[in-house]
């Protein structure tokens, strides 16, 4: 498919009702307001292009974008690629989910999400800290620098209530997940979350609510899944 196909195909999946359901969560024009599922559609097409993937991502329509994110190859971007994605992330949504996916299974994940997450800009911060927690449900916990997690804890731990909206929305997303995710420091991530208890986020005019640590980890721990890890964490 060439680049107008894609953008045709993407306006005919459109819909008011979804646009406006995404205005509401903060999106900003332009977009057709497609629903993922239908979007998912184009997927196996636009994988076979990755040019074509940068151009939807640089063309700056949020379901271009979101669609970009599900056809990359995390693998094969390169640093720099990822770097000019997160500075033209405009909302949560591509901080928060495009970005900080893509990157979390690229090769630059933790060396990024580092540099990130302690950024002035509040966008720029949330891909860090999103790109983090998800890296720790893909990657073995053989792999992962737990001192340095553990000092993301004591971060969170000290900061969150205190920090940008979105960036407390995240925070508390890394607790849950290295609580869920990363056996060895489970019981560390309990911690945090007890301490830092309901996390206050302002989610507008959304029918969102901000999961609660304790609560979520408790959960997977009923389940007997903590520790499992993901196979991919783009959807």
């Amino acid at each position: 498919m060439t680049f107008d196909e894609v953008m045709e195909a993407l306006e005919g999946m459109g819909s008011e009702q979804t646009k406006s359901t995404y205005l509401r969560h903060g999106a900003l024009e332009p977009f057709f307001g497609v629903k993922i599922g239908d979007m998912k559609k184009l997927v196996k097409e636009v994988k076979k292009d990755q040019e074509l993937v940068y151009k939807l991502y640089d063309s700056g329509n949020y379901d271009a974008m979101y669609l970009a994110g599900l056809t990359v190859n995390p693998k094969l971007m390169p640093k720099a690629t990822l770097e000019q994605w997160v500075k033209q992330a405009n909302w949560y949504s591509p901080a928060e989910y495009t970005v900080a996916n893509v990157t979390a299974e690229s090769r630059f994940a933790r060396e990024l999400a580092m540099e990130w997450l302690g950024s002035p800009d509040e966008l720029i911060a949330v891909a860090g800290w999103s790109a983090y927690a998800n890296y720790v449900t893909i990657t073995p916990d053989t792999e992962l620098d737990l001192t340095e997690i553990r000092k993301l804890l004591e971060q969170v731990r000290r900061t969150v209530h205190q920090e940008r909206n979105r960036v407390r929305y995240v925070m508390n997303t890394f607790v849950i997940c290295v609580g869920s995710y990363v056996a060895p420091l489970t019981e560390e991530a309990k911690d945090v979350a007890e301490a830092i208890g309901a996390v206050k986020v302002d989610v507008g005019n959304t029918a969102c609510k901000v999961p609660l640590a304790t609560d979520y980890i408790a959960k997977v721990e009923a389940r007997g899944t903590i520790g499992n890890k993901k196979k991919t964490c783009i959807c």
